[in-house]
């Protein structure tokens, strides 16, 4: 997966590249082998006015390979959005997941229950 970071009305560090880094890459074992993936991260403040209050965001936005999450945060503690943002991400990657799954298996059972030999679209009553 790849991780695209942009800072907005911030400086970029290393110490907040690394940080972010490390918190996403964590979310690669969701995704089943997908090295398509590109994961667009932002950070920074709302603006450079405010003194108190929910004033540094981060949003993530993976996409590719059919898949298209987006999950965005906001607090008072740069670090603390980035670790709220990267559980939001994770639980629209396993909700994701599941869809797909069950979808995949109503499939499936339609196709066995073909084989068998029932006929799925007789007259009921």
């Amino acid at each position: 997966m790849k991780i695209n970071i942009k800072a907005t009305n911030i400086e970029l560090t290393p110490a907040i590249s690394n940080y972010v880094n490390r918190k996403i890459s964590t979310i690669e074992k969701y995704f089943e082998n997908k090295p398509e993936l590109v994961a667009q991260v932002e950070v920074g403040k709302f603006t450079q006015h405010h003194k108190s209050g929910d004033i540094f965001r981060a949003e993530v936005h993976v996409v590719g390979a059919g898949i298209d999450l987006y999950a965005a945060s906001s607090q008072s503690d740069l670090y603390a959005a980035i670790d709220l943002v990267k559980d939001e991400i994770i639980r629209n990657a396993l909700h994701f997941k599941g869809k797909r799954e069950s979808i995949a298996r109503r499939g499936a059972r339609m196709v066995k229950d073909m084989i068998r030999g029932f006929n799925i679209f007789k007259k009921r009553g």
